[in-house]
């Protein structure tokens, strides 16, 4: 939480390094500021999507007090912090993303329902010094909104959040908190909440967010265009990749995510070689050769934070040998399965079983496992090299909706606006022993974000080829 002025004395950035201030100074820095209010400012475009969000929660949870943290700055190393990023819940509910905010939402006697309040901090005080003093000041870390402002733009009463705790601590009454992102909070709430009751809530916020509003399905669409331009930037840097490392594939892919995005939405799986069998490689700090594979599993995270998740394999000199051919056409195949797979009224885990059994067929096919197909898919033998799942739900999160129950989801049936990704994949570990030699080292996974329609399903993430035919024509014409 917020340190109050009032709480705790000024602390100077890096205490001990500049001499002390003057009283001159300090009295100097107080006047001579021009007014920068903003007035007239127009809500944020999902106001009235995250007013829709918070009335179904009230409807949900009726005379009980809710909070919902933002979450606080992480120490990176000694002074300095890692980027913030607010808590899904938090940002889903008011579309804020500031640290140390928390939505309040007070069951309402009179009218019913609730009413919401967001606590965050207020501008900087120039008479304590605070602003300037102090390393979380705006003249250290920039102009953040008054409570004026940011009451505009997300159409939430605000108020000073280092006020929030002692009002939390004196409430009486039903109350319940997402727990994990901020101690001061839940600490002001202990002997207030049980953690079945707060395990309800994070739930049913999960449970929410499994069908995408217009405002969401508008930001997936924003961040599945920028990461197929994001891949484009690849393709056409792999000769210099080749000259440095999977660095050089990180940072490209890293460079359109900061221009036209908030960042990437996880870290970039940029695995090239023997790499790309290590499902979560993202020390990517190899070679990057001609003749192999580079499996790039990446997204672009937009300023609201909806991230797409995409995965091409690719090789890196611009054409597939005759195995690795083999072998993606098979994850090809699969993915075409699970994608036909994805549309209303269909069990969650039809795609993935579709997509499997494309892969079994084919490992016996290739004399890796003796059949018939169904033995293999009754013992799953396949997973010696699928290995996972074949897709999640996808949003705020890379793994979006992940607390929601087992019913909802992995055992649900999908319904138009739920967004998920499709994402078969082989993948032959350089010491396994039980495949050729020539099959060792070689991964491939093909990945797309994909929306549940009214009538089926569109693929949301289209704008990059997916036939090893039509990858290398992409490849030629973007190298050339």
């Amino acid at each position: 939480m917020a340190e109050s002025a009032d709480e705790q004395p000024i602390k100077q950035r890096k205490n001990g390094l500049y001499p002390a201030v003057s009283d001159e100074l300090a009295e100097n820095m107080k006047t001579g500021w021009a007014d920068t209010e903003l007035r007239g400012l127009r809500p944020v475009p999902q106001a009235g999507h995250t007013a829709d969000r918070r009335a179904r929660l009230s409807a949900r949870f009726p005379g009980e007090r809710l909070v919902i943290p933002a979450g606080n700055l992480k120490t990176r190393s000694n002074d300095t912090e890692y980027s913030f990023r607010a808590s899904v819940e938090y940002a889903y509910l008011t579309g804020d993303q500031t640290e140390d905010g928390v939505l309040v939402m007070e069951p309402d006697p009179a009218g019913g329902g609730h009413q919401s309040t967001l606590y965050l901090l207020p501008r900087s005080n120039r008479e304590n010094g605070e602003f300037w003093l102090d390393g979380q000041g705006e003249l250290w870390v920039g102009r953040r909104h008054s409570l004026s402002e940011a009451q505009q733009l997300y159409g939430i009463q605000c108020a000073d959040v280092r006020d929030v705790t002692a009002e939390l601590r004196a409430a009486t009454g039903p109350v319940r908190v997402v727990r994990g992102h901020d101690a001061a909070v839940e600490q002001a709430l202990t002997d207030k909440v049980t953690a079945e009751q707060d395990t309800e809530l994070q739930v049913f916020l999960s449970e929410m967010r499994l069908v995408k509003d217009e405002f969401e399905i508008g930001e997936m669409e924003k961040a599945c265009a920028s990461t197929v331009r994001g891949f484009e930037d690849v393709v056409k840097v792999l000769d210099r990749a080749e000259a440095t490392s999977e660095r050089y594939i990180e940072g490209t892919f890293f460079l359109r995510a900061r221009v036209e995005g908030n960042d990437i939405g996880y870290g970039s799986i940029c695995a090239a070689g023997p790499h790309a069998t290590t499902l979560h490689w993202v020390r990517n700090d190899g070679a990057v050769r001609s003749g192999e594979l580079l499996l790039l599993d990446a997204g672009v995270e937009t300023h609201t934070l909806y991230t797409a998740d995409v995965t091409r394999t690719l090789p890196v000199g611009g054409s597939f040998t005759q195995l690795q051919r083999k072998i993606y056409d098979a994850v090809h195949e699969a993915q075409e399965a699970g994608i036909a797979a994805v549309k209303p009224g269909a069990k969650y885990l039809d795609f993935h079983l579709a997509a499997q059994r494309v892969l079994a067929t084919r490992l016996v096919e290739w004399g890796l496992l003796d059949g018939p197909v169904e033995r293999v898919l009754e013992l799953g033998l396949q997973r010696r090299w699928t290995l996972h799942g074949t897709g999640h739900m996808l949003g705020l999160d890379v793994h979006d909706c992940a607390t929601a129950r087992r019913e909802t989801y992995a055992e649900g049936t999908l319904e138009p606006g739920m967004c998920l990704t499709v994402e078969p994949g082989l993948y032959f570990q350089p010491d396994d022993l039980t495949v050729p030699e020539e099959y060792r080292g070689i991964g491939v996974r093909i990945e797309d974000d994909i929306l549940v329609t009214d009538d089926g399903n569109r693929n949301l993430s289209a704008g990059l080829p997916r036939s090893s035919s039509d990858v290398e024509a992409w490849m030629a014409r973007l190298k050339g």
